[in-house]
């Protein structure tokens, strides 16, 4: 299944795509998708006749994140090796992890916000894992039970604050809207090999990142049996998963965005984003 948000920020109605691709207003069965919803939400719709619920029109609306707010945002640092090179820093032999609040979560087409303190934010292309069943702890081989789908994501990043003020990465990752998603949540059973996504994202129509998850260092179900070792995984949690080579820190000479850019990108299966890039109001 694919599943979406439909509307205004605050006011998003939760929906699921039909076999022809309709988006289908599933409020009437559940409130929204999100941590209260999703440990039981292809459950609720077992048996539903999808064609029988309210269709939701797409076109001219606002697509918002494809899940509320989560409760954590857990991502993954230097996961692909061609990555890491091009930052100057030696390959992880284990996951590097940090975090981003929840206020940073957006939908595909909201902006991406600036604040005149910002000179160096970044774009990073990113699978992004949705934990449908709690872990904490989880026997190596079960970790894919609690993987409920997948997103395409942008861990957007102030390269200043996250590299030269000091502290940890999350000071980088944390301003509003500096994450990105959707613009659906597919569930584990249409992506049956998460290793071998093709990823691209350009600015301004000019490719900056092409590459697939297959050459991810550490895959899919060993981040989340990891994890689950220092920290409980809740349904609903958000873990993005590292980014291939071509961020902007990475150019020669670095190229950072701008007020005015577009962010365009897109994970194999998963759909696309067209971000603005805005100065905060």
């Amino acid at each position: 299944m694919k599943f979406m948000r439909i509307g205004d920020v605050g006011a998003e109605r939760p929906a699921v795509l039909d076999a022809a691709g309709t988006a289908r207003d599933i409020s009437g069965i559940v409130a929204d998708i999100g941590p209260d919803t999703i440990e039981t939400l292809t459950e609720r719709l077992a048996g539903v006749d999808l064609s029988g619920l309210p269709a939701l029109a797409v076109e001219g609306q606002r697509i918002g994140a494809p899940f509320a707010r989560p409760r954590n945002i857990w991502c993954i640092g230097l996961n692909y090796s061609d990555h890491a090179a091009e930052a100057g820093m030696p390959v992880p032999s284990e996951p590097i992890i940090f975090s981003k609040p929840g206020s940073t979560l957006c939908g595909p087409t909201d902006p991406i916000l600036t604040s005149p303190n910002m000179s160096k934010i970044d774009w990073e292309v990113e699978l992004g894992i949705v934990i449908g069943t709690p872990a904490l702890d989880i026997a190596p081989g079960t970790a894919m039970d609690h993987v409920f789908g997948y997103v395409a994501a942008n861990d957007v990043s102030e390269r200043v604050w996250q590299l030269e003020r000091g502290g940890q990465w999350m000071k980088g990752k944390s301003y509003p809207s500096f994450c990105p998603c959707g613009p659906w949540l597919v569930t584990r059973d249409e992506v049956p090999d998460p290793q071998a996504l093709g990823m691209e994202l350009s600015v301004n129509g000019e490719v900056m990142q092409t590459g697939t998850t297959a050459t991810m260092i550490f895959g899919v179900a060993h981040i989340v049996e990891y994890l689950s070792r220092f920290a409980l995984l809740e349904a609903g949690d958000l873990i993005v998963t590292g980014t291939p080579p071509g961020v902007g820190m990475g150019k020669k000479p670095p190229r950072y965005l701008q007020n005015g850019d577009v962010v365009e990108m897109s994970i194999e299966g998963l759909g696309a984003h067209r971000s603005p890039v805005r100065a905060r109001v």
